[in-house]
């Protein structure tokens, strides 16, 4: 199957009731391990590339032909939608230009009518090419990238605006933030979510960004409450590493040829297709494609 773009499979997830995983990737194993978890649960995905990731990975050429490929010889069947995650704007330009069929263009640092204007020109771009395009509103909090966003609560008025440009799913603040959350985190704002999901209407799909950490009862509600898109990055990180130190703290890498990569590398990509199962479930996507 070809790379698709989001839009459709976010508007049904929106309609459905259920959300749709956003996966960041940062090498072949990964991107290998997401897709192996979205084919066995048959869900639609997105696989994302942050910025740092692609540039890790060799280029956004590099990122496109490894997942464009990696669809073709693993046979996938469901549809994926390979992401650019808190893009800038040349960079978003960029995947649109390299085959990316979908992207986000994250301008909430901006004044509020600079993230406008040109979130107006990377959907027309993106549009163009058949890709969609996500846009942000308020700034998310956490680090990502090297970006620290304070996780304020977006303006209302402001994702109104935002969606009336043309985008096909919006992310906002509600209490979320990148990364590992807080012993003290308050949680996410339910009230907050439900009065953006009125204001943007509901053929908005709306995007959970730092959905590492939160509770499944959370995740769930707010999928209910107009949630389509959840982002989740860290907790890959988390159980990649925890596996793969655990395969050395017990001496495997010393046994045989347990020193070759691609051993050493076996129980982390598992943990990763693992948890993009169970978070697959926990969104209700899985036998969605």
């Amino acid at each position: 199957m070809a790379l698709v773009s989001a839009k459709d499979f976010l508007i049904a997830a929106r309609k459905g009731g259920y959300g749709v995983g956003g996966f960041n990737t940062n090498n072949l194993e990964w991107t290998k391990a997401i897709l192996k978890g979205a084919e066995e649960s048959q869900a639609p995905v997105l696989i994302q590339t942050s910025m740092g990731a692609a540039k890790y990975m060799g280029g956004y050429k590099v990122c496109y032909d490894l997942v464009k490929d990696l669809i073709d010889s693993m046979d996938i069947t469901v549809p994926i939608a390979l992401h650019l995650d808190h893009g800038e704007y040349e960079d978003a330009l960029k995947c649109i230009e390299v085959g990316y069929s979908s992207v986000m263009f994250d301008g909430s640092a901006l004044p509020f009518d600079d993230n406008i204007k040109k979130a107006k020109e990377i959907v027309a771009a993106a549009h163009a090419k058949g890709a969609s395009v996500e846009c942000e509103v308020g700034s998310i909090g956490g680090e990502e990238d090297g970006v620290i966003g304070r996780g304020e609560l977006a303006d209302i008025n402001e994702c109104v605006e935002m969606a009336k440009t043309g985008i096909d799913f919006l992310a906002c603040g509600i209490g979320n933030i990148h990364g590992i959350y807080p012993a003290n985190w308050e949680g996410l704002d339910f009230e907050h979510l439900k009065a953006i999901a009125k204001a943007v209407g509901p053929d908005m799909p709306l995007v959970l960004h730092g959905g590492s950490g939160i509770p499944l009862d959370q995740v769930q509600k707010a999928i209910s409450l107009g949630v389509s898109k959840i982002n989740v990055n860290t907790e890959c990180q988390q159980v990649f590493a925890a596996a793969t130190r655990k395969y050395i703290e017990e001496g495997k890498d010393l046994e045989g040829k347990g020193f070759d990569p691609r051993k050493l590398l076996a129980p982390g990509t598992q943990a990763v297709t693992d948890l993009v199962k169970a978070r697959i479930e926990w969104f209700g996507s899985q036998y969605k494609a």
